[in-house]
């Protein structure tokens, strides 16, 4: 295709790209780009893009940042438009953008090969058969540039283009560039060297037959380029070696000394970036069979280099500005992380994808770095070695501790922490040395020795909470830290205080007084924050103590300021979240305590539900002009309401009475956001508990949503509502044969089914088993189909209420359906051992069932059958029951 510009309409469109480049004020940048959307609507505007990416510098004036741009906005429409382009269109950018990928100047090459692997990446590979060819004949061009354009091009086409680059549909042009990458391992230039690499780790972890049939000459070319003088080519040299231990590759096992050694070197690198890259190596290898075998004769001298590179290097210091009394500084927006509420989840477990965040990647800075990645290697390689890892480690950090240099005595209290999970055992005969000198680092004249320990010790905190003495002397410590006037330590005590009251629980009800008196200071002296921090420290105390907060003096000292900050703060302000997060937690510590407050909070609870579901439904009917809402503010109002329910129990009959919350959540149970009815399902099961003669006149509508809510993929929703349809059978009574052929199928399919979490699958036993208690006729015959998986899972949770319902239901299933357990019944003769001290009418029960069952097959059947019993639980029922 042959095109020429209008002469006019080039200056307009070049001065308008021009403008937008250079101008610093907002309001002139957004005319200019107003302007030059409306010519965005032209069908020849991505022509004159074109033509200004790759013509301008002969047309006009080297004009390398305008240029730019034009390819900037022609590859944001190609991403956006590339479909409805005509092919002319189509076969001229792509024809002109190939001319250039050789440009003299850098940022056109980085420009031109995205803008060739975006088109290629809208799967137009194969409709232009000429990309990869020309590509590969440039790379042997002896013009730097070319090769330079072309392998940067290249590169940024096998990140985004992997899949096609082996397929059929293309004869595997894998086949081709692989062997072709490996030979620029050796290149002379640096820059294409890098590159090759770079291409061929694309790969690694798919690993398809191309890279498969070459891994032998690939490793070989990785450990020709391992002492290259480039520190991208080491740092590519350590990310492909780093993948290939993670797939596993057979063909590198006998390389794995060699790794090894060029690892410690590498991890050691002055280039921070090459030291990073080959630290993941440690983390990688720790997952690995062969990491015992392999690292147990370099433990010596891979723990100091792993310590080494824990210490704050001489940049984190000057950034983080770690010893300024920083307290009264308000926070910038961009100082306070995103936080999401997590909906509230029934029967006592979290069902989050991801339930653990890994310590080593919070602490400190931000972004993954050496010191923190260091800490990690440590922390896993420590879960590998154990107790083994410490006659190396223990003499270092014992020096390290004495020194005179804070940053190492600070790397020396991260370790500490680091190998507490894999060294506990280890560690405990050392912790009546250590746990005095961490104590006493807390009042360390560096603000990151300070943070550093809080964390540290909250690490060995199930030790020191089994020793009063020391628990005394760390609670006195760490208030004070809450208070420190550094805003660092603050947040380190606070989560540490927040670790240590989970662990605690009740142990901490003497020191009660004190603990509110420093969280209720720290509380009016907090920044923005680190109050969400404080937030959580009272949640979670609340949560650890329970009805022991229940006192008026504790009462009057807590509930004021967190009521000054509720009606501080507006219906839309975000810092409700984790307000009412942690109002939440004390409602229900506090019981009637919180009657005082129930009024107001519940009314603005529910006005935030009901203003919610109003911009909802404005919002549907405005799709095109208006943005949902953020239904954040929905779930934690819904999960407060919650934590009201379960603490007031009937004293919240009087506000459900006077408001419309049971309509509201009617409509949220059917809200097309899962989080949503998670809280709405949780809520309903509180209020059932609470005053179920509301709930009643519309159990129909109830279990009809809640019954199209037991999806096991969806976990959290299918939990909540598993477990109010529980607490409805409770309620109901006889009354659910109206219901249990709604939900039942659905509950066995979800019991039997492979790989349920733990807390969905205890609550589904449960509810089976207050099925059964309370329509014994109706689910009995289908007993043979869930008993042996009830059990197994029931014989692993507490005495409690809920446990004793459910073995009751299941008791008369049996009694309805006796055979429908032979097949089963040692499952049952375990379940029932699992009960440390069962109510005395439900331990009459069990040993009729037992006995019953001993009669019904004769006393040398039985003894054959209890013989098959494991001796634990053959004496158990021998001891407790007489069977």
């Amino acid at each position: 295709m042959s095109w020429s510009p209008d002469e006019a309409s080039l200056t307009q469109i070049v001065q308008l790209l021009r403008e937008s480049q250079a101008s610093a004020d907002t309001e002139t940048q957004r005319s200019v780009e107003q302007r030059l959307e409306a010519l965005n609507q032209y069908p020849d505007f991505n022509n004159y893009l074109v033509f200004v990416l790759t013509k301008l510098k002969t047309h006009n004036v080297l004009d390398e940042p305008t240029r730019a741009i034009a390819g900037l906005i022609l590859k944001n429409n190609v991403k956006q438009h590339y479909v409805g382009f005509p092919p002319e269109i189509k076969t001229f950018i792509k024809s002109e953008s190939l001319q250039i990928v050789g440009d003299p100047s850098a940022l056109i090459r980085a420009t031109v090969g995205t803008l060739i692997s975006t088109i290629a990446n809208r799967g137009e590979l194969v409709h232009w058969p000429e990309l990869l060819p020309a590509l590969c004949q440039l790379i042997d061009s002896p013009d730097t540039f070319a090769c330079e354009g072309a392998f940067s091009t290249l590169l940024k086409i096998c990140e985004d283009c992997s899949d096609q680059l082996d397929s059929d549909a293309l004869n595997r042009p894998l086949n081709v560039l692989i062997p072709k990458f490996i030979q620029y391992f050796h290149h002379q230039n640096p820059v294409i060297r890098s590159h090759a690499i770079a291409c061929c780790n694309q790969f690694i972890t798919s690993q398809p037959p191309a890279l498969v049939l070459n891994i032998v000459p690939l490793i070989e070319g990785l450990f020709s380029a391992s002492g290259d003088d480039s520190g991208e080519v080491r740092k590519n040299v350590c990310r492909a070696l780093v993948q290939l231990v993670e797939v596993g590759a057979s063909d590198l096992l006998p390389h794995i000394h060699p790794i090894v050694e060029y690892m410690l070197i590498r991890t050691q690198d002055s280039n921070e970036v090459v030291s990073l890259e080959a630290c993941e190596f440690w983390l990688t290898l720790a997952d690995q069979s062969i990491c015992l075998e392999a690292l147990s004769p370099y433990l010596h001298r891979v723990v100091p280099v792993l310590l080494n590179g824990m210490k704050y290097s001489g940049y984190d210091v000057l950034l983080l500005k770690c010893d300024v009394d920083d307290q009264d500084v308000p926070d910038k927006e961009t100082d306070i992380r995103p936080r999401f509420h997590k909906a509230k989840t029934q029967g006592g477990g979290d069902l989050s994808d991801s339930d653990d965040e890994d310590d080593m990647r919070k602490e400190a800075l931000t972004d993954w770095n050496l010191r923190k990645c260091s800490a990690a290697a440590l922390d896993v390689l420590s879960c590998v070695f154990h107790e083994s890892l410490l006659p190396v480690l223990l003499p270092i950090l014992k020096q390290n501790l004495l020194s005179s240099d804070w940053l190492v005595k600070e790397s020396a209290i991260l370790a500490l922490g680091a190998v507490s999970e894999g060294c506990m055992e280890g560690m405990i005969p050392q912790l009546p040395e250590v746990v005095p000198y961490l104590i006493n680092s807390l009042s360390d004249g560096k603000a990151l020795v300070r943070s550093i320990t809080c964390w540290t010790l909250s690490r060995y905190s199930h030790w020191l909470i089994a020793d009063n003495q020391h628990l005394q002397q760390l609670m006195a410590e760490l208030l004070k830290r809450i208070l420190d006037p550094n805003k660092r330590v603050q947040e380190a005590a606070c989560s540490a205080f927040a670790t240590l009251e989970e662990d605690a629980c009740t142990e901490l009800v003497p020191y009660l007084g004190d603990i509110l008196k420093v969280l209720m200071s720290a509380f009016r002296r907090y920044q923005t924050k680190n109050l969400i921090m404080l937030y959580d420290a009272i949640g979670t105390l609340a949560d650890s103590v329970g009805n022991h907060l229940n006192k008026p003096e504790y009462i009057q000292e807590l509930m004021p300021p967190l009521i000054d900050k509720w009606n501080t703060l507006k219906d839309e302000d975000k810092d409700l979240f984790p307000l009412l997060e942690c109002l939440s937690s004390v409602a229900t510590a506090l019981q009637s305590g919180f009657l005082p407050y129930c009024e107001t909070v519940f009314q603005r609870c529910v006005s935030l539900v009901a203003q919610n579901l109003h911009q909802t439904q404005v919002a549907l009917a405005n799709r095109e002009n208006m943005a949902p809402p953020d239904k954040e503010f929905m779930i934690v109002a819904l999960d407060l309401l919650s934590g009201l329910a379960e603490g007031l129990q009937t004293h919240i009959e009087k506000l459900l009475v006077q408001s419309n919350l049971l309509t509201l959540l009617y409509q949220c149970m059917q809200d097309d956001t899962a989080e949503v009815r998670q809280s709405s399902f949780a809520l309903l099961g509180d209020i059932t508990k609470a005053c179920f003669q509301h709930v009643y006149p519309s159990i129909g509508d109830f279990m009809s949503v809640l019954s199209k809510n037991l999806n096991p993929l969806m976990i959290s929703v299918c939990n909540n509502a598993t477990w109010a349809i529980g607490e409805l059978c409770i309620q109901l009574g006889a009354g659910m044969k109206d219901y249990h052929s709604l939900v039942l199928s659905q509950l066995i399919d979800n019991i039997n089914r492979p790989g349920t979490p733990k807390t969905l699958l205890e609550n589904t036993a449960i509810t089976i088993g207050r099925l059964g208690l309370v329509c014994p006729t109706e689910v009995a015959p289908y007993l043979p189909s869930f008993i042996a998986m009830w059990c197994t899972t029931l014989r692993n949770i507490r005495d409690n209420d809920e446990k004793d319902s459910a073995f009751r239901g299941v008791c008369s299933l049996i009694s309805v359906n006796p055979s429908g357990i032979l097949q089963h019944f040692m499952f049952f003769c375990d379940a029932i051992a699992s009960w440390s001290v069962p109510k005395d009418d439900l331990k009459a029960i069990f040993h009729k069932i037992l006995h019953g069952f001993k009669n019904e097959v004769g006393d040398s059947n039985w003894k054959a059958f209890a013989d098959q019993f494991p001796a634990v639980l053959r004496d158990k029922l021998a001891v407790t029951y007489g069977v």
